[in-house]
């Protein structure tokens, strides 16, 4: 079992918890099981964990295999839903939700009774909308192009690159998402053609970056909105937040509360095994470890977090924030 909180008002050594988290990580018996549905995916070793926490006045972190790149998935849904708010801006909420679904992240089930409208955008069906509001009037690659731009600005590296051996695999086994997205345009609620709108979300989920690429992409939203490593207003404090509580409470699909009441931290998790969490105004975190629970989110990486967690006391319902 990890150690308990460290004491209130004590000095944290965060390198030291997180050297002992991923240690622990290291011997745990039960790692879950990688995607098998997407083959670059199931090949990944289940053995490896990552971790990387980046505080605000940017002291990094790492431990285990927070340098080596892995595909982040759904986890691009925060980053694409940034940008689309930046092209409408609460237009966006016209064509999709802000409730969690309750549902499996490719469920269609809803969109019938919705009338096409997807509850919320980190959904399969809420991102696919946002991706084809990014689409605009560009073409695909236009538009696949701003976003590994986005994310390279803000991670400050321009290293990160798209997996194109995992955008293949997507288009190959992404049956379920052209259900989705036809459905939807048959509702009017995607506005370009399918295998266009789609040829966006595919590539951005094989966005292939590290844990401390992840958690330094990641530093706007826990800074109200402020990349802190360029001094630039990515969005607005307000914009931040209501991502951030979209994180919270629709962040890893139906296993969101459990997320929640075992965290306590805005989160966001992709099926490659990654996550990535805000500690408000404390730090940007990134998980990795390619085991999913059943729910289909990471099983170490959400144990390491909750780890993280008593022993820092950065959950957003403590008392002493």
């Amino acid at each position: 079992m990890g150690r308990g909180r460290e004491g209130v008002g004590a000095e944290i050594d965060l390198s030291a918890i997180v050297a002992d988290i991923a240690a622990e990580m290291a011997a745990a018996p039960d790692r879950g099981t990688p995607a098998s549905y997407i083959p670059p995916l199931a090949a990944v070793d289940p053995g490896k964990f990552g971790i990387a926490v980046i505080e605000a006045d940017g002291t990094c972190h790492l431990a285990g295999d927070a340098e080596e790149a892995f595909s982040i998935q759904s986890i691009s849904k925060v980053f694409a839903l940034t940008l689309a708010l930046g092209h409408v801006g609460d237009q966006s909420w016209r064509r999709v939700g802000v409730e969690p679904s309750g549902s499996a992240f490719n469920s269609i089930v809803q969109l019938e009774a919705e009338h096409g409208i997807p509850r919320n955008p980190f959904i399969n069906a809420g991102a696919i909308v946002v991706a084809d509001v990014l689409l605009g009037r560009n073409e695909p690659r236009e538009a696949i192009g701003e976003i590994l731009r986005f994310v390279r600005a803000l991670a400050g590296d321009d290293t990160i690159v798209i997996d194109r051996s995992v955008a293949e695999a997507e288009v190959a086994t992404g049956h379920r998402n052209v259900a989705l997205a036809s459905y939807m345009r048959s509702f009017g609620n995607i506005e370009h053609d399918v295998e266009r709108t789609l040829g966006v979300y595919f590539h951005q989920c094989a966005l292939a970056m590290s844990c401390r690429q992840l958690a330094l992409a990641g530093r706007f939203l826990m800074a109200d909105g402020l990349n802190p490593g360029t001094g630039r207003q990515v969005v607005s404090a307000l914009r931040a937040r209501r991502i951030g509580a979209l994180m919270m409470m629709c962040g890893h699909y139906d296993g969101s509360g459990e997320f929640a009441f075992r965290v306590g931290l805005p989160g966001k998790s992709g099926v490659g095994g990654g996550i990535l969490a805000v500690a408000p105004g404390r730090a940007s975190i990134a998980v990795w470890s390619p085991g999913l629970n059943e729910r289909g989110n990471s099983q170490l990486g959400t144990l390491a977090l909750e780890r993280l967690v008593q022993r820092t006391g950065w959950s957003v319902f403590e008392a002493d924030q």
